[in-house]
């Protein structure tokens, strides 16, 4: 049975350039190494699937593609994989790749490294420079080794996927500086920074114009820029702000589909050209085509619709049940951003925040909610001011005189209580019963095993006065882990008690996950969306959290927050 599309052109493409660097690192014969190269080239500027060749015959008509090229073509189109690929890359040391991936590394460099000195991995290569024994090779000095450990330093701080935050605004900074340009016709963003994914790898901007040399040129002229990557007739990569940013530059008429294809993920893709397929239609990223008549592919709507689908929203599109629930009519309407209503996790000057009570009143009225809710901190967290039993009703008082002097506003009486780790709440149910809401989270002993860690927040689940389990696992994304906790459990306790489960929409936190949210939404728990702000420009990050829930496949009614309950 043939496997279509499993494997994409570029993928494949990427195996030619791999043998080919294998090859040169080896010494072999350069004009085998050169077919390689060509072949790969050839595939990277290929517009049509390679699934769709249905024979060697077919795929020998291609530029540069001979008998022995395209055996093995069509080998990896049927079998996903390529024998001799396989195999080559067990004739030299696994950390032979790596090397190549370090900026200023090419492969006949690794082939002197590799030969003279033994060096196979990236520690041994540091190890190596760092301890100036490069200096002896031919052609290698000081300089060349200063330069190895710069590339080792950015190859490294360009491993790390960054959170989703600090991609976001890069990705819209970028935007702003070049939709201005008269040869643009469209730009966003794609990739898994659209699919809104917690942690993004490289930031992808799409551009539609039929003059793509003055997007590069424009592209390549922004500020902020360490390293040209690569720069094409239609594709460009730099290194801007320690972020690899790739541009993309098609045709008008094929914005959408590009868009789509280059949105992902890759499972995604898969199965929507296995549909396609299916339908006896092609879909790639120049449009959908059947025959040779172009059917779609300016708009990304249409290139569903000509698959039979409703569009499926980019947050979606992890091959997680959401094209079966296209074909079935029951893709869930997702909560937008637009139906949050307040905000029920916010801190003030009362406890650690920045701004006054007022400040975050005027920002929220001004981002169209009718209420908010002030959850400073309980005393046990350690920071400066924490609000003791003394202090909350002096902030009380406060939210009683703004209140008098709002008509359509409402500010809640809330704090955040932290759960000591006995599981007993830092202020006494006194204190906590007068208020609107209460917000309770763990901030310290996170290193404490699975059922301890579970029972301390189910103990707060059960207090009556609690309304909201906030950032329920504790992580900050790239420094925290979660702590080990059964979220099962966890769940079914917020369901037994009617306590609300929030996602933190700091870019930092989100959490609960995208994961964890659907499971508690399926189990019938209810969220709330909070941006957890200690200052009215974090006021704005709500819209991750919506993002995060989108994810989950979370609807408007999910969500406490897109109520009017709260107000007057």
């Amino acid at each position: 049975m043939r496997i279509f599309m499993v494997m994409e052109n570029r993928e494949i493409a990427k195996i030619f350039d791999e043998i080919a660097d294998i090859l040169e690192v080896k010494n072999e014969d350069k004009f085998k190494i050169k077919a390689y190269r060509r072949a790969a080239q050839t595939i990277k500027n290929l517009t049509e699937d390679l699934s769709n060749f249905k024979s060697i015959k077919e795929l020998k008509t291609l530029p540069g593609i001979g008998d022995a090229l395209a055996k093995k073509i069509y080998e990896i189109i049927r079998t996903d994989k390529l024998e001799y690929y396989e195999k080559l890359k067990h004739s030299v040391p696994e950390g032979i790749l790596e090397l190549l991936a370090i900026p200023g590394i090419g492969p006949k460099t690794v082939a002197k490294l590799y030969t003279e000195c033994g060096i196979t991995d990236i520690e041994s290569l540091e190890r190596a420079a760092a301890e100036h024994k490069l200096q002896k090779l031919y052609g290698m000095g000081a300089k060349s080794e200063e330069k190895i450990l710069k590339g080792i330093e950015q190859y490294r701080r360009h491993q790390e996927r960054v959170s989703l935050g600090i991609a976001y605004y890069k990705a819209q900074e970028i935007i702003k500086s070049l939709e201005k340009l008269d040869a643009i016709e469209s730009i966003t963003y794609a990739g898994s920074l659209r699919r809104m994914k917690e942690t993004i790898g490289d930031i992808d901007i799409l551009v539609a114009s039929h003059t793509p040399e003055k997007v590069m040129d424009a592209f390549q002229a922004l500020d902020g820029i360490s390293e040209v990557i690569a720069r094409g007739d239609t594709k460009s990569s730099v290194i801007m702000d320690d972020l690899q940013v790739d541009l993309r530059v098609v045709e008008p008429g094929s914005f959408g589909s590009a868009l789509q294809y280059f949105t992902g993920s890759k499972h995604h893709n898969i199965k929507l050209r296995e549909l396609a397929i299916k339908k006896g239609l092609k879909l790639n990223e120049y449009g959908v085509f059947e025959n040779d008549r172009k059917i779609a592919g300016e708009r990304e709507e249409d290139v569903y619709r000509s698959l039979g689908l409703a569009f499926i929203p980019p947050e979606l599109r992890e091959d997680q049940g959401e094209i079966e629930a296209a074909i079935d009519g029951t893709l869930p309407d997702l909560i937008k951003h637009e139906d949050i209503r307040g905000d029920l996790h916010i801190h003030s000057t009362w406890s650690d925040g920045r701004n006054s009570i007022q400040e975050m009143v005027d920002k929220a009225r001004s981002l169209g909610y009718c209420y908010i809710a002030i959850c400073d901190h309980s005393p046990a967290v350690g920071v400066v001011h924490g609000v003791d039993e003394v202090k909350l009703l002096d902030e009380m008082d406060e939210i009683d005189r703004i209140n008098d002097s709002l008509t359509d506003f409402k500010v809640l009486k809330g704090i955040e209580v932290d759960i000591r780790s006995d599981g007993k709440l830092d202020l006494p149910d006194k204190a906590l019963e007068p208020l609107d809401i209460v917000v309770a989270a763990v901030h310290t002993g996170l290193s404490q095993s699975k059922e301890e860690m579970t029972a301390r927040i189910i103990s707060a689940i059960e207090n009556p006065n609690v309304d909201v389990i906030a950032h329920p696992t504790g992580r900050i994304i790239g420094k925290r882990d979660p702590c080990d906790l059964d979220i099962e459990a966890i769940v079914d306790a917020c369901i037994d008690y009617e306590t609300i489960l929030e996602i933190n929409a700091n870019p930092r936190r989100l959490d609960l996950n995208d994961t964890h949210a659907r499971y508690a939404r399926n189990r019938g728990a209810k969220l709330a969306i909070s941006t957890d702000a200690h200052d009215t420009s974090q006021m704005d990050l709500m819209h991750f959290g919506v993002a995060t829930a989108r994810r989950g496949w979370l609807l408007k009614e999910d969500v406490v927050n897109t109520e009017l309950v709260y107000v007057n």
